[in-house]
């Protein structure tokens, strides 16, 4: 009998034709196994039905790779005389795959760096099927070595040997490479390269020594500095204009990490998975200098992820370093050397392999599961399972901390992390990615969706397309992708941010929706305030304190200097306040304002600034209890400023902003509560920026439990606006 098997997921990349060729062989079947033109895998196999059906059942245990469908073709047998892999096919059908996000380095090949005695003995691009790039390498499917950045290098005889060897873990590894045939790296200063015959660990030397180095990964470049010293950091601050952003580090291992943070077995288990994101991690410390994550509790730690990032720190004693993204301040992160030479940094680590694509790192962090607040390298462009839907969709997202999501058939493939599109360069890199999502899949839209805001440039990228297009209200694509990722047909969702365009023109940002995926409902809200200045009041919050209490004059002029023109500022902005148009039920707003009054941050330098110091003051406080003042579904915040302020320096401030927290967070899950019972609905979801604060979403979480519901908040989206295009994409699919 002969079985005709078309596999779909994510088979390609992930040694999953060598795990056929080797359960093929264990059961004495004959046949082939071959990729697909569209990231799928055929297998054509002959036996005993018992055989088959043996094979069948084993197919699924494939180490790394992921198995969403396999059809079967029954027939007869065509007389193959063994088993082998072959030439790979064109062929498409669409039948569901992709290839495998980036893999971290395996311990195996961490091993083999190591290992004196191996020929593959410190060299920094060692891969095997189960680790490795991939995404950030290929051109063009199906995925084989001259349709990948790789193929620019052919491989040797003893690889080649290793290659065709079944019993070898590079039997058909594509990034296959050793010192005599693979890609090189070499270290360089503002004068050129630099003759050293170890770049990498000479490379670390000379960041314990206190330079700043630019060095190349696998889909993009790293600016690296010391993080014991003050000095480099204070100074690549400087240099780049990032005067308080927290910094990610790299850390050579688990042991080490802990010397300076805290590690939970499950924080532990995301530092060391296949996809090594940045996980933030409770300070445990002074090890590490305060300049890395200024005014906060956590720090973004990941351990290295290849060959090249475990040697550079072989001989340093720095339990960590930098590892920021190279780019300039809101524009994509830099690929190519000639753009890195650029940088005003004292070294370059570079590498000649091409990288065809972008991608950031993935930073989580650990509630009560894995919060995604970057989902990009090691998760993209691994598909999200959703409802079947008949029609292509392409989403475009927002204006900040872009992603796109292209829907076909049962899955939606979210991008890698965009950034800032008000930038001219960001946009650029936003239509690139875009085309090459839709190349790689095979597909082009039927559908457009993008943001509500008429001004987003992700709104105007979106009218230049011909076919039918959808605009979506910014929370309630936050709520459909709750949706979309638990399969509710109908939710309460709280929604809380910084700002999206409401349809009444002004800035939302702290509602409660009830929604289908085809309409919504505002069913609450937090109390609108005037937002004078637009989006100065969200670069100083003082200017939201003066909007929210414009009776305490006296207090505000005496800290007026929080504001750029001091006293004659603040006298304009109280002075517009009664006639100001621009409104906002902005859960951020009210943060920053609270941060404001309690003097912990006065001006926002990057996104979320405020809140997140606010946040990290909140960890050390305990409630005070304060009681939501709620009328029509509306939650006063004018109270709770005027609350805030009554007791400044008569209580601490850490409890101060905690008690501010719960205020918020219980307020608005009350409201939830109610709606969700006039409806009928077991459960609530939590989305937006916000809902990345631990403790905020701790108490909307026992709210709701109290109420007797299920909480529920994204987990393989980001729960901040990387999520937005995906919920944008099942609205516009549900039309």
């Amino acid at each position: 009998m002969r079985y005709k098997l078309r596999v779909s997921g994510i088979a390609q990349g992930v040694g999953f034709r060598p795990f056929v060729y080797r359960l093929a062989t264990k059961h004495r079947l004959k046949g082939h196994v071959r990729n697909l033109g569209d990231a799928g895998v055929e297998i054509e196999i002959e036996g005993t039905p018992t055989k088959l059906e043996a094979f069948l059942s084993q197919l699924r245990e494939a180490p790394v790779a992921e198995i969403s469908h396999i059809d079967v073709e029954k027939g007869e047998d065509v007389g193959f005389a063994a088993f082998s892999i072959v030439e790979s096919s064109p062929h498409l059908d669409l039948g569901g795959s992709s290839i495998p996000p980036d893999l971290g380095i395996c311990d195996q090949c961490l091993r083999e760096l190591g290992d004196s005695a191996n020929r593959r003995h410190n060299y920094f691009f060692i891969t095997c099927t189960h680790c490795g790039p991939r995404f950030t390498i290929v051109d063009r499917l199906p995925y084989d070595r001259p349709n990948t950045s790789m193929g620019d290098f052919p491989i040797c005889n003893r690889c080649q040997t290793e290659y065709g060897d079944p019993g070898d873990r590079r039997f058909h590894a594509q990034t296959i490479a050793c010192p005599q045939c693979g890609p090189k790296i070499w270290l360089a200063d503002a004068h050129g390269p630099i003759p050293c015959e170890d770049p990498a660990r000479r490379a670390g030397k000379l960041l314990e020594q206190g330079s700043i180095v630019a060095i190349k990964g696998n889909g993009g470049f790293h600016i690296a500095a010391a993080t014991t010293q003050q000095g480099p950091v204070m100074r690549l601050r400087q240099i780049f204009n990032r005067p308080q952003r927290p910094f990610a580090v790299m850390s050579p291992d688990l042991p080490t990490t802990r010397s300076f943070a805290q590690v939970s077995d499950a924080e532990a288990r995301l530092l060391r998975s296949p996809a090594r994101p940045i996980v933030l991690l409770r300070k445990r410390s002074d090890v590490l200098s305060e300049a890395v994550s200024p005014g906060l509790h956590n720090v973004g730690v990941m351990l290295p992820y290849t060959g090249l990032h475990a040697m550079l720190f072989d001989d340093i004693a720095e339990p960590a370093l930098v590892m920021t993204s190279a780019n300039r301040t809101g524009e994509p992160i830099i690929t190519s050397n000639e753009d890195a030479r650029q940088l005003p940094v004292d070294y370059w680590l570079l590498h000649d392999r091409r990288i065809v694509r972008r991608c950031d790192d993935s930073v989580v962090r650990m509630h009560d599961t894995p919060v995604m607040l970057r989902r990009s390298r090691g998760y993209v462009p691994a598909p999200i399972p959703i409802k079947p839907t008949e029609r292509v969709i392409l989403a475009l997202g927002p204006e900040l901390d872009v992603t796109f999501c292209v829907l076909r058939r049962d899955q939606a493939f979210l991008s890698q992390y965009i950034g800032d599109t008000t930038k001219p360069a960001t946009q650029r890199y936003l239509g690139e990615a875009i085309e090459q999502m839709l190349d790689l899949l095979h597909v082009q839209p039927d559908v457009i969706a993008c943001d509500l805001h008429p001004r987003y440039h992700t709104t105007r990228m979106a009218l230049e397309w011909p076919q039918p297009l959808y605009r979506v209200q910014h929370h309630h694509a936050h709520v459909a992708s709750m949706m979309g990722e638990y399969d509710i047909e109908e939710m309460v969702g709280i929604a809380c941010d910084g700002m999206g365009y409401g349809p009444d023109g002004s800035a939302w940002g702290g509602e409660v929706l009830g929604c289908t995926l085809r309409d919504y409902r505002r069913a609450g809200q937090l109390q609108t305030h005037p937002m004078v200045g637009g989006d100065l009041a969200t670069i100083y919050p003082m200017r939201m304190v003066a909007s929210i209490l414009p009776e305490k004059e006296e207090w505000l002029y005496a800290h007026a200097s929080a504001l750029p023109r001091g006293e004659r500022e603040m006298e304009i902005v109280l002075k517009a306040r009664s006639r100001e148009r621009r409104t906002t039920s902005s859960c951020g707003r009210v943060l920053d304002a609270v941060a404001a009054v309690l003097g912990v941050c006065y001006e926002r330098t990057y996104e979320g600034e405020p809140a997140m110091k606010l946040e990290s003051l909140a960890t050390r406080g305990r409630e005070l209890g304060i009681e939501p003042q709620i009328k029509n579904g509306i939650l006063d915040t004018h109270y709770l400023l005027e609350w805030t302020y009554d007791r400044l320096g008569k209580e601490k401030t850490e409890n101060l902003a905690r008690s501010a927290e719960s205020y918020l967070a219980t307020g608005l899950a009350l409201i939830a509560v109610e709606e969700a019972d006039h409806r009928g609905l077991k459960e609530i979801g939590f989305s937006g920026g916000v809902a990345l604060n631990e403790h905020f979403s701790a108490v909307v979480k026992e709210t709701v439990g109290r109420g007797g519901l299920r909480y529920l908040a994204g987990q393989r989206v980001p729960r901040g606006d990387g999520c937005i295009s995906f919920g944008q994409a099942l609205v516009a699919s549900a039309q």
